[in-house]
Order: C-alpha cells, then structure tokens, then sequence
C-alpha cells in the first residue's frame, strides 16, 4: 500500500467503534446522539478517528440546516483530515458561503480541483466556489468555471450557470441553460426557480413544441400526472394541426392516471370533430381505450364494455384493444365471472398471439379451465403453453400444474420428468420448490427415465460459468476511503467512492462489496436492491453458482435474535417471517407506506395498538413501531392470529396480510381448492398472488442458506 492508503486504512482499522455512534447521529440527531459522537472525538483529537468524528458531527448540523453550529467541529477535523480533506474543505467552504463569511468561503474553496484533484466532489465545490464569486461581484469568472463542468449535465450546474449569464446581459446563453433545466430535467428542484428566472430575462422566447412535449412526457414518466396534465394543456394550445390529436390525447390519459376522470372524459367527448377526422385509426383507438379506462376507474362497467365493443369493431388488430382485452379479462376475474373472463384472455392470445401480454393470456385462459373441473383440456392448455410461451413467466407454473395433472391420471413417469424439468430450470422458483416436495412423494414406479420431447421446448438458462469474485484493489484510495467514510455512518458519501473504485478497476467485487457496505451500516433494504440489479435472474440458478455474499446480501437475517424468538413464541417459521419482511420493507425499520403501515413489519397504527393491548404492553406509543424489537413482537403476533383465524393456513394468511381477510374469505367462497397451491394461483389481484408466492420461495432459499434457524 501507498503511505495515503496506508494511514486511512489504520483510521478505518482505528475508527471501528465509532460507526454504530456515528450511524446513530446521521439517522436521528438527536442531542444524546451529538453528544457521544463529539466525546469520542474530543478522545481522539490527536487521531484520524477524531477527524472522521469531528467531520461525523460538522455534516450532521448541515443535516440540520445549521451551518453556524457546522463550522466549528468541521474546523476542529482540519489538523488530522488526511484524504478526508476534500469532504471538510468542502462542507465548510459552503457553511461559510451559507452564514456570510464570504472571505473564509473563497479560502476554503479555492484552488479546490488543485489541491484534491481525485476528489469526486470537484463539481460540488465548483458550484459553491462560483456562488461565492457572484457574491463577491465576480460573475464572468463564475460562469467561465462553471461552463468548463455542465458535461455530464447537473440541473444545479446549469441553473447557476443560467442566472450569471442573465447577471452577464449574455440572454442567449442565459435562456439555453435555464430552459435546459426546465424542460428537460423538469423534476429536479431547481425547475420551477428556473421557470421564473427565464420569465425574467427580456423578449425571452417562447418554448418551441419539443421543449413543451419533452417536458411534459418526461412527468409523466415520473408520474407526476397533475404537471404532465398542466404541461399537455399547454401543448394543445399550441400544437400544429399534425400535432394537435396527440396532445389532446396525452392530456386526457395525464387527466385520468391523476385520478381527474371527469375531466378525462369530457376531454376526450369534446374533441372538435374536425379535429378527429384528420386523426389516425391508431389515435381513435387510443380515445376509445382511454375513455374505456375511465369508466373503469369510475365503476361504470357497462360503459367499459361498450367501448371494448367499439374498439373490436373498429380497430380489431390494434395494440389498444389488446390492452383493454386484459382489462377485460381481469375485470371478469375480480367479479368472478369465470367463463366471460376466460373468452376474454382467450380471445386475447388468439387475435395476439406474438402479443406482449399473450403468454399471461393463453395461461389465464388454460388455468381457467382446470378451476371448472375440465382437466383433459387443462392438460392441453398447459402443454400449448410450453410449447408456444417456453420462455414466458409461465412456464413454471405450467410446468407444475402439468405434472400435478399427471400424477392425478396416475402417470407418474410423465409427472417426475416435468418436475424434474421444473426443479433444474427454475432451481429458486416458487413451483420448483413445490415440485420437489411433490417428487419425494412419487410412488417407488415413478422413476422410469421417460423422454418428452415437449420439455425441450424450455431453453436453458444461460447465466454463464459459476461467478468467482476478484478481489478488490488493496491500493486504491477511494475504496479505502469508503470504508472509512462508512465508519463514520457517512453512506452515501461512502458509496460514491466505492463506486468509483469499482469503475475504475473493471473487475466484479463491486456490487458485494457496495453492498457489504450497506448491511454493515445498517441499510439491508439497500444492500438487497444492489444485488437485485445486478444479478436479476438469481431465482432461477442453484445457490453455488453465486458466491456467498451475493446470497447473504440477498437474503440478510438482521435483528435475528428478537426475530427468531418472537417468531417461536407464536408458532412461526422464523424464515418465514423473515420472508414476509423481505417482502414488506426489506429490513428497513424506518420504512412507511403509502397506507402509512410502518416498520419492518408493515403495521397499520390502528393494529399496532391493538395488538399492543393483546400483548398488555404498557405506555405504548405509535412511535415504537419505528423500533425494531417492539415492531418484531407485535407484528408476529398480528400474523399469528391471521394464522389461526385461516385454520392454520400460511398461505391463506399470507394473502390475507397483503389483500385483507374480508376478500380472502370472499376467495374462498369460489369454489373448493385442491390445496394452497391452487388457491394462490387462482387470486384475482396479481399483486397478492406474486407477493404469497414470493413470500413461500424466500422461505425455501432463507433455508437452504442457514439450514435450521
């Protein structure tokens, strides 16, 4: 190691037992939290680790908004900052700028990409930098720094940059670069400030049309629908004849995603009919579908259906009656109204059978028809799916609902070689794990070796050699400083250096080790979501093929102690508990929902007080439910008692934990079920029905990684 690398990695080494302290302060700042991170670096003042804490303490203030009180413990870090320098530099060159002491500011950031030139915060200091030379009257100079970082595009870079050419008289230059931030980065927080400044700016041009539609299409993708609709609004007063239906229609479908469904429709009904003559048959489809959404959401199915029949009549092959032929189809199922919404996936497949949605049509329709007792048309529903959807989401599920049939007709050769199929093509898969539970119980005959040419039709996974992890650079500087930075709870700060190192190294350790980060500063749900993107098709390989870490940061087991004895005390699978919060929040104690269920478990207030009184807690509070003992005890008592109340079925509490109990027991009213299994696959909402299935599979994985709990 170099002498740099050296002396971080001893503060890191150093500096260990301050990271629980530091997390600490960075979650709650508290003043118990304050004052325990500043008493460990008043220990360490002559250390590295005192450094790392005073600099720990200094952010939390700019946490706060309190840069007065930032200044001190961030010029306390000074003597000792090391490779830390460039963060306090930084941070107190811009406490400086914020309270006043312009003078102090330009020290601080002065000559900053000189002095750190392998900081990552060289643009960040940068822009204070030039905020401090506008204060100082020195605007060409701001500008001049600026334009040298706008590449990649930051929309605070560009707004600064905006307002000194406005502060310049350059208009020209000035309207470019707000207008790039209002129209093309029309979520970022400067967007509105950047509107106003270029009303300001003297015979400012108007917004061409594809300013006016990038922005609008860029809300709606980031389903900010009541913008999205304000902005089509405006594109429609000025859209060209050629241009006018298109907007009209985006209007109509922003007013109807942001729950305007009055608006929608009238919109759509008042369209001028000069204006619809001149549209295509893909828009008048479009009308016809949107308006068939409306009344969707405004439970007029009487309504939506007539417009399906319109949109048969009048665009049978287009995209637009395909979706509304899923709407359809689900609509029926939600009403149990078997038979029409087994026509209608039917129809589905048939009239789009290279369709994105044919796969989940052709098996709606074939499950169907195994839920009416019509098993000899089942089993050819199941082999057609194979066979003309063998790579669609499916196929597992076909797979298994097959041999099922087979063992039912008593071919048990036929049932072992698709369960087999099953269990070697989709190892982690919900139905693979029950279909070696079904293979064990196979009658001794069973075993014969029996080809089917149909299995063939499944391809291989192709996920590559068994993954072996190359060991990260011991010399490099940002990934020990990430380490470092992690100690003082400093993530996000960590993780960017991380990141850097890892692109600069080109090998594969960065993902596990970005999300060793994460678990050993607490942030699980993190951890889980950088391993999710980076190796997406985990569920289908055998737990060998990815090194161990991957598996671990996948399925983590923290608060294992309190979770594994509240989980006994009422009856439960610890792992499976620890699936449903997986599923819930993914280990993060502070997560709440958009219903305001709260915690690793997900529970409403309402509930938790209730089960508080069941657990005779005393001096309960809603706040405890941030807390991860309290939230563990009361949550496995709420899912114990949906347990019993479904007469012990897992399954069924499961979909009644996610969906409510009024409709579980409503599902259950449809019919008998063979066992959960079919239950599952026959839930009318998807969301419950991948959410139980999702639930039953982390359970089998939790296990086959930690064996017994």
């Amino acid at each position: 190691m170099s002498p740099r690398v050296r002396r971080i990695r001893e503060a890191f080494v150093a500096s260990t037992s301050l990271r629980p302290m530091a997390q600490q302060l960075i979650q709650d700042r508290s003043p118990a939290a304050y004052a325990g991170v500043e008493a460990y670096a008043r220990s360490h003042a002559k250390d590295d680790p005192g450094a790392l804490a005073w600099l720990v303490v200094g952010y939390a203030h700019v946490l706060d908004h309190d840069c007065v009180k930032a200044i001190d413990p961030l010029n306390r870090a000074k003597p000792r900052a090391g490779d830390l320098g460039d963060y306090i530099a930084y941070y107190l060159g811009t406490c400086y700028l914020q309270t006043g002491h312009q003078g102090e500011a330009l020290a601080a950031l002065a000559d900053f990409g000189t002095k750190y030139p392998d900081s990552l915060l060289v643009r960040d200091a940068h822009l204070s930098y030039a905020g401090a030379l506008v204060t100082e009257g020195r605007v060409a100079e701001a500008a001049d720094l600026l334009e040298k970082d706008r590449l990649p595009a930051r929309s605070d870079i560009e707004f600064a940059l905006g307002k000194d050419y406005a502060a310049l008289g350059q208009n020209a230059k000035a309207a470019a670069a707000l207008a790039n931030v209002y129209y093309n980065m029309p979520t970022a927080a400067e967007a509105d400030s950047a509107y106003a400044e270029l009303k300001k700016l003297p015979a400012a041009a108007p917004a061409t049309f594809t300013q006016a539609k990038t922005r609008a299409e860029l809300l709606m993708k980031a389903h900010r629908y009541n913008d999205a609709a304000d902005g089509y609004r405006d594109l429609v007063t000025h859209a060209g004849a050629e241009d006018r239906v298109a907007a009209e229609l985006a209007l109509a479908d922003a007013l109807h995603r942001s729950g305007r469904n009055r608006e929608a429709k009238a919109q759509l009904t008042n369209f001028a009919a000069a204006a619809f003559g001149s549209a295509t048959s893909e828009q008048n489809a479009e009308r016809l579908y949107i308006l068939g959404e409306v009344a969707w959401s405004s439970n007029d199915n009487a309504e939506f259906y007539r417009t399906v029949d319109q949109l048969r009549t009048s665009a049978p092959t287009s995209p637009w009656l395909e979706a509304a032929l899923l709407s359809v189809g689900n609509l029926h199922l939600v009403h149990h109204e078997y038979d029409p919404a087994l026509d209608a996936f039917r129809e589905l497949q048939q009239r789009f059978p290279q369709g994105e949605r044919a796969s989940y049509a052709h098996w709606k329709a074939a499950w169907l028809t195994l839920r009416q007792g019509r098993n000899a048309e089942a089993e050819k529903g199941f082999e057609e799916q194979i066979a003309l959807y063998p790579r669609g989401n499916e196929t597992s599920a076909a797979l298994y609902w097959r041999a099922r049939l087979a063992e039912e007709d008593n071919d048990f050769a036929m049932a072992r070689a698709f369960y087999q199929k099953l269990s070697d093509r989709y190892r982690n898969y919900y139905y693979a794990e029950l279909g070696r539970e079904r293979l064990q119980k196979l009658p001794p005959g069973a075993d014969t070796a029996k080809q089917y040419a149909l299995l063939d039709h499944v391809p291989a996974l192709d996920h590559g050699d068994k993954v072996t992890l190359s060991d990260p650079p011991a010399d490099n500087l940002h990934l020990q400083k990430a380490e470092l930075l992690g100690n003082g709870g400093l993530v996000d700060f960590a993780v960017r250096e991380m990141q850097a190192a890892a692109n600069a190294d080109g090998g594969n350790w960065g993902p596990a080790q970005t999300a060793q980060l994460f678990i050993d500063t607490g942030h699980y749900d993190r951890a889980i979501e950088v391993m999710k993107r980076s190796v997406p098709s985990y569920f289908a390989v055998d737990l060998p093929i990815l090194p161990r870490p991957y598996w671990e940061a996948l399925f983590p087991r923290p608060y294992w102690p309190d979770l594994k004895k509240f989980s006994e005390a009422n009856g439960l699978d610890p792992y499976l508990v620890a699936s449903l919060i997986r599923q819930e929040s993914e280990f993060n104690p502070v997560a709440v929902s958009r219903a305001n269920a709260v915690g690793l478990m997900q529970l409403l207030p309402k509930t938790g007080k209730l089960v508080a009184h069941q657990e005779n807690l005393r001096r309960y509070n809603a706040s405890q439910l941030y807390t991860p003992t309290t939230n563990l005890q009361l949550g496995t008592r709420y899912f114990r008692g949906m347990v019993d109340k479904f007469g012990g079925s897992f399954e069924y509490a499961l979909a009644a934990y996610n969906a409510g109990s009024d409709r579980v027991e409503d599902w259950l009213g449809q019919g008998k079920y063979r066992d959960e299994p079919e239950f599952v696959e026959s839930s009318p909402f998807t969301e419950t029905r991948e959410y139980v299935q999702a639930i039953v599979r982390n359970a089998s994985v939790y296990k086959q990684l930690y064996g017994t709990p």
